[in-house]
């Protein structure tokens, strides 16, 4: 495990006094508030779409607010593009700064949309600059980390980020009770801002021997080699799938508190609750990685997901759609964080094989996770018919191709000979 004290793009020979740098903890925390910058200009919205829905002439009950998570999300998939093989060339602190500066730009020009057109639109190019402390962070975990220890570290990282969902729902709707409703815009700007003054004490991570051209052919050859590793595109997929779970969370939750039980005031509270235990199992995810490794930690939570999503689909069909609230948040907070503390997980078992392109690779991987994981939670969270049958439904369905994938990945695992 390194650690980082003198900026290694300071010129000694220039005379110059060398920038001081964050040391391993802060370094952490900096990254981690860079990966936070998406799910605050997510959750910080969700108290708003009554909101939203009555401005733009949507009936009480519309999904189509939650376009303005996916529409984001779909920018998110494409902007690593933009930046993750960028930092393979020119190191990871200019682009990131760059997609940062546009991050504030563009919650801004969300901030003064006038319709609702212009909203979805104005989220995507905001994706799009979010995209950049998505992938440039991932990979300089992935330049100062490897194997089990960089597992440990995302699971942790992974808690402290989740802070932002059990936090920010709460905060957003105080801002809306004292501003207007386009203020959980503003937000996130004045966040990006503060991380964009703090980033000048990060470290450059990837020397400049280790840098690759930045033309056609060398990100080609470094998709390509991406794509056709197995374990690297089996596991990509299964974050894929794991992810739908969550942004399928995102897109519909909402509206079940509100339209079937009738909760919708307590809303950011229950959203909160349910992040707070996303919170604790990533925290235990990384002390349980110590005691299992990553990989087979990944089968066991898997064969818990799929037992928890089965639960829920019994506990949805074998009601009338709408079962006891309890019973309801107890599936939903089993079932949620198994699959959303997998993600890092994963993630770490699609990184570990292509470590030398980590910044192409980090780019690959969040295009593909991304895009597939809005899109497939979207289509989840349009199929709401008044019940939670489709939501349970679908996170089967998800959690399901995510296990299958992990098995065609590593294979079944032998079991040990009887002594």
């Amino acid at each position: 495990m390194t650690t980082v004290g003198i900026d290694s793009t300071s010129d000694a020979s220039s005379g110059k006094t060398p920038r001081k740098t964050a040391g391993n903890k802060e370094f952490i925390a900096i990254v981690t508030g860079f990966m936070a910058m998406g799910a605050m200009a997510i959750d910080i919205m969700i108290p708003a779409f009554p909101e939203m829905r009555s401005e733009f002439g949507m009936s009480p009950d519309s999904t189509d607010v939650g376009w303005i998570v996916t529409a984001f999300f779909l920018g998110v998939a494409i902007g690593p593009w933009l930046y993750g093989p960028a930092s393979d060339r020119f190191g990871r602190k200019k682009p990131l700064v760059i997609g940062t500066c546009l991050y504030i730009a563009c919650a801004l020009l969300a901030c003064l949309a006038p319709t609702w057109g212009w909203v979805k639109l104005s989220r995507f190019v905001w994706g799009l600059a979010a995209g950049a402390p998505r992938a440039i962070a991932t990979a300089m975990i992935r330049d100062r980390y490897e194997g089990d220890a960089m597992a440990r570290l995302m699971s942790t990282i992974m808690a402290v980020f989740l802070l932002v969902p059990i936090l920010a729902p709460g905060f957003g709707a105080v801002l809306i009770v004292i501003f207007p409703w386009r203020s959980v815009f503003v937000f996130p700007a004045v966040f990006g801002l503060i991380l964009l003054i703090w980033s000048r004490r990060l470290p450059e991570t990837l020397s400049p021997e280790r840098r690759r051209p930045f033309t056609w052919r060398s990100v080609g050859l470094a998709a390509r080699e991406v794509v056709t590793h197995r374990q690297t595109v089996t596991f990509t997929l299964a974050v894929m799938f794991l992810f739908s779970v969550l942004t399928a969370y995102l897109a519909g939750s909402e509206v079940i508190v509100e339209d079937v039980y009738g909760y919708g005031t307590w809303f950011p509270v229950i959203f909160g609750c349910v992040a707070f235990v996303f919170s604790m199992n990533a925290l235990n995810n990384a002390r349980l990685v110590r005691t299992y490794g990553n990989i087979p930690l990944i089968r066991r939570l898997l064969a818990g997901a799929v037992a928890s999503a089965l639960f829920f689909l019994a506990i949805a069909w074998f009601s009338d759609g709408s079962p006891a609230f309890w019973l309801y948040m107890a599936a939903i907070m089993i079932v949620v964080p198994i699959a959303q503390g997998l993600g890092p997980l994963c993630n770490t078992a699609a990184m570990s094989p292509v470590a030398h392109i980590a910044g192409t690779a980090s780019s690959v991987m969040a295009t593909v996770t991304t895009a597939g994981g809005a899109l497939l939670g979207g289509f989840a969270s349009d199929h709401f018919d008044g019940t939670i049958r489709p939501l349970a439904t679908w996170f089967f369905v998800f959690i399901a191709m995510a296990a299958i994938l992990v098995v065609i990945g590593t294979g079944v695992p032998k079991r040990k000979p009887l002594t």
